[in-house]
């Protein structure tokens, strides 16, 4: 692609980054340039962040009808999965997955819940008191 051919569409992350491409130049040679973004990345990009947040509202309700703990919301309010998590934390996967149901949670030692507090980068009371 030639450099002035190089996409700079609106992106949700303008603000943030620009993406570095090669582009051939006027002489032919690839070179570098940055791009504001692309129409195409940008609807992936937004249909990424709607998914993540009707994941979010899905573990609010199932905090709310009492199926899962603060845990389940909080690893997806930071874009974590039982791996990240686990790598995070120190504790098993099949740790993980028992701390999110409320019984098992309401039952964990306050080092335990300080450590899931300082990983997800919050206070232990918004931990302990998360209503959803």
């Amino acid at each position: 692609m030639k450099k002035e051919e190089l996409p700079q569409d609106d992106s949700a992350l303008e603000q943030m980054t620009r993406e570095l491409c090669y582009v051939k130049n006027e002489d032919g040679k690839y070179t570098t340039a940055l791009s504001k973004g692309w129409d195409v990345k940008k609807v992936a990009l937004d249909k990424a962040w709607e998914n993540i947040e009707e994941r979010k509202k899905e573990a609010r309700e199932a905090i709310k009808k009492g199926e899962k703990s603060p845990i389940y919301y909080f690893m997806e309010e930071k874009l974590m999965d039982l791996g990240v998590l686990s790598a995070y934390t120190g504790f098993w996967k099949f740790n993980i997955k028992r701390h999110m149901k409320p019984n098992v949670f309401n039952s964990l030692s306050e080092k335990k819940l300080k450590k899931y507090a300082e990983v997800f980068e919050i206070t232990l009371e918004e931990l302990k008191n998360f209503k959803a």
